[in-house]
Parts: structure tokens; sequence; C-alpha cells
């Protein structure tokens, strides 16, 4: 069976099913080898105990991970979060009542008597039209989406002397003779690397809607689209490699091509401002050097090896992510719930220091200042505590502490550099839709289906991180390059007078 391509829910259950039952039967082995070995080693019974405690608990916790749901919330959080202070009680409500639209354009609709029923139910008289008298009501509607094929008549001019002919201009074309709008491209870009709807499942809606079309044209719309728009995302890219801090991740994206899909990965850098992706074949040193080659700043990332080797031949700068160690830690609350408990305490403690500052870059100095006085007596102490604890060797308590030490200077280096965030939880939200649109359309099915998805993604999630339309921002770039002219990135739309909405 083919999980990456397998789609059949039941199917997947199933084979979900069996496989937990296997892995319960190896867990179960592998505990009795286990005793088997540290006995027939002459451990002590005390440390024997200890071992195989633990080793059942990394068992639970990996069956926890595969079949259970996942959460970085942890119930000791709330239990020990500081009361709220009380409210005073609000009176009774009935439903939960009407949600502001306040994006919708408003259409009125008015509604009259017929000629019948304007007659006094009293006297007999005609009724008088009660002017400014309403009684209103609000309504959502909707408005079906509808094509039309357009009929461009472009007036011709001549001069009596026969000596000049002009054509009134028509619309702006993708390219000469081109069937579709630009508005149309758009769309289907927009519905694909926006809302992830694959190609297949448009054909199918659009043909509902009275278009019939095949996969092959909308994929022709937007591959022309994306070349017409490459120089922006090469711009992007350079605005990005710019940045003073650059978040880094990566995260698979399959190649179906005729037999198993290839692992590539999507590489993303986020800003403040920008995504900027590119779709790779691996996940190794020389990839990592196509996307952050000749970058001289900060790079926060995790643990990554790739990153650390190629920081020593590019220059830039580390910076690692609080928020995988503590990931680590509450791993290893299952097993050590009072020493774990200990740093995550400290972690939360960082982040609530952070909480007393204003956003960058409006907050930088308080920021570095409250940083140096409060953040570094509580890294000392998970400094302290990562030296002074015993641990059983190999358990996951181990493991977390051996991580968190592992990248510890690239951990403190936001004591420093107020520029710098306590985690790379903002370059994992910036993945969402890559990851959302590799479970909706499995992937590309072409090195230029990467291309192609690259370009969108860096353009809507930079559009989204601006707060501006994607959608409009997309048709912004587009008439731009059309025109010839400089294709706009996504924070110049949003800073400027009209923006894009």
């Amino acid at each position: 069976m083919n999980f990456e391509t397998e789609n059949d829910p039941e199917i997947l259950r199933q084979a979900a099913l069996l496989l937990e039952r296997e892995n319960q039967k190896l867990a179960k082995k592998i505990i009795e080898l286990t005793r088997e070995l540290l006995t027939l080693k002459g451990g002590d019974p005390e440390q024997l105990k200890l071992r195989i405690a633990e080793l059942e608990r990394q068992i639970a916790s990996k069956n926890r991970m595969l079949f259970g749901e996942k959460s970085e919330r942890r119930a000791s959080d709330e239990e020990s979060a500081p009361p709220a202070p009380p409210t005073p009680p609000k009176p009774p409500q009935k439903g939960h009542g009407p949600k502001a639209q306040p994006s919708l354009p408003i259409e009125e609709v008015p509604h009259v008597l017929d000629e019948a029923d304007r007659v006094c139910s009293a006297c007999g008289e005609m009724l008088d039209v009660w002017e400014g008298q309403f009684e209103q009501s609000e309504e959502v509607d909707v408005v079906p989406r509808r094509f039309v094929l357009k009929l461009h008549k472009r007036q011709k001019y001549r001069c009596r002397c026969g000596g000049c002919v002009e054509t009134a201009p028509g619309p702006l074309k993708l390219f000469e003779g081109a069937r579709y709008s630009i508005d149309f491209a758009i769309e289907v870009a927009s519905e694909k690397y926006h809302d992830h709807a694959p190609l297949e499942r448009q054909v199918r809606k659009m043909r509902r809607e009275g278009l019939v079309v095949e996969s092959q044209t909308l994929w022709d719309q937007i591959e022309r689209l994306a070349r017409l728009l490459a120089p922006g995302h090469e711009a992007l890219v350079q605005y990005q490699l710019a940045q003073g801090v650059l978040g880094v991740d990566e995260t698979r994206w399959p190649l179906l091509g005729k037999s198993e899909p290839s692992r590539w990965y999507a590489w993303s850098m986020v800003s403040t401002n920008a995504v900027a992706y590119r779709i790779l074949d691996g996940r190794s040193t020389e990839e990592a050097r196509k996307m952050l080659g000749g970058y001289k700043g900060v790079v926060m990332c995790d643990a990554y090896a790739v990153y650390k080797s190629l920081a020593k031949t590019e220059g830039f700068t580390l910076a690692h992510c609080w928020a995988h160690v503590r990931r680590e830690f509450i791993e290893a609350e299952v097993s050590f719930p009072a020493e774990a408990k200990v740093v995550l305490d400290l972690i939360r403690g960082l982040y609530a220091v952070e909480a007393k500052c204003k956003p960058a870059p409006d907050g930088d100095e308080e920021r570095l200042a409250l940083r140096q006085a409060e953040s570094k007596v509580l890294v000392e102490r998970i400094r302290a505590f990562a030296e002074t604890t015993n641990v059983v060797p190999k358990s996951r308590l181990d493991g977390a502490i051996q991580y968190m030490v592992g990248i510890w200077s690239g951990l403190t280096r936001f004591l420093s550099d107020p520029r710098i965030t306590l985690d790379n939880n903002h370059t994992e939200r910036a993945e969402r839709g890559v990851v959302v649109g590799r479970k909706n359309h499995y992937g590309s099915r072409s090195r230029r289906g990467t291309e192609v998805a690259a370009l969108f993604y860096s353009f809507i999630e930079s559009a989204k991180l601006c707060g501006i339309d994607p959608k409009a921002y997309l048709r912004t770039a587009t008439v731009a390059a059309l025109r010839g002219e400089r294709i706009p990135l996504p924070h110049e739309v949003a800073a400027s007078p009209s923006g894009a909405s």
C-alpha cells in the first residue's frame, strides 16, 4: 500500500489498526528482551526497574504520538496560571447574537405593499407612503459565482484621408491570443494555493457552475501566470536574504512520479513581513546552500545539523528555538513530572517577560533591558538545572537535557539581540498552507510544478502576513508585470496609500 497517495479513509483506518496491533506486539517483545539482557549483564535490580519503566513510558509516549491527539497544551499550565480577576455577572442572553460583518457590502432591498393591500382596515381609504419610516432587518445572502463569455468588440477608427486607422485597445492578456482572462488565471491559482483545491476538483465545481474546462487548461493558465510573476518571486527571495533575522524551516513535499513519490522539501524563509519558499529535491547541506547561500544575518531554526554545518561556511549566526526545547521536556514530563516541571515553569517565565514588551521594533530597547534584567536570571537557573540534575542514562529526561545543552549557544543568543524571538513558531505557522495543500493535492507532478507551487505559496503567504487580500495582490502584481513595470512585493503594496483589498 502506498500511504502517500492512498486517500480511501476506510483503507487507511484498517491499515492504522493493523499497524497499532503490530506495534503493541513489538513493544512487548522489546521490553521482554531488554529485561533478559539486563538480567544477563547482572545489573542492579533497582536500576533494572528504572530502565524497564523508562522503556515502557517511551513506548507509551510513541503510541500517543502515532495514534493519539497532538497538543502542546499541558493541564499544569492551566492549573498554575494566575486566577482571572472576578467579573460582574452578565445578564442572561438568548442565543449568540448576530456576528458583525464589517467587510460585506450592503445592498438595500426595498419591500412595498401590493396595490390591493394598501387599504386601511379601519376606514377603507388608501394608505399613503410614510416617508422615511421602515422596519429594518439584516440577512446574509450568497451571490453565486458565475462565468461569462465576454465578446470584446474593439472599435476601429479611420480618417477620411485614408492615411490612418486606429483600433481601441483591448483588455490585458496573459499572452497574445489568450482565451481566458487574467482574473480567471488568478482565480484558479488562488483556489489551488490559497484554498487548497486540486485542479480536478475545480474542474468539477466549474462544470456545476456552467463552465466546461479541462484540468490541463487550468494548469496552463497558472503556469503562464507563474512565468509572468517569476521576477517578483526572485525579488522576494533576495529581499528575505537582506533581512537581519530569518526564521528557516523545511517540510516534505512529494514529487509524484510513475512509481513511488520522491521526497522533496519545501524550504521556507520567514521575516516579519514576508515569506519565501523554494521546493528542492532534498534537505542536505547542498539544498540548504541553494536557499541560504550568501546570507549573513541570524537564522532562527531547530537543531537540524545541516544549519550548523552551513553556518560555518556561509558565515551566518544561529539562534535556536525555545519552543522545541519545551516540547522535549513535555515529552519527558510523562516519565519525570517533577524534574520536567522545573524547566517548563522557567520557560514559561521567559515568555512572561516577552509579554511585557511592545512589538518590534518599537519595543526593542525595552525588550533588551528586560531580557538582561529578568530573562538572563531564568536562563541561568535552567542551565544550573541541566548541570546538577541526576538522570537515568538514555532516558527521555536525559534526551531533553542533551538536546538543550547541544544548542545552548543558539538558545541564549536572544539575550543580547532584541530582534531574535524566543521561538520559531511564526515560521511553522507560515508553513500551514503548504502542509494543507500537500494533503489535498499530494504535492506536485513535475519539477515545474514545484517551482509554480513555491512561487504562489510565497506570494499568498506573504500577502496574508501583511494583512492584504492574496487575490487582490496577485492582480496588482500581474497588471504591473503585463505593463512592463517592476512587480511590487506584498509588503510594498500593503504600505502604499491605496494598498490591495
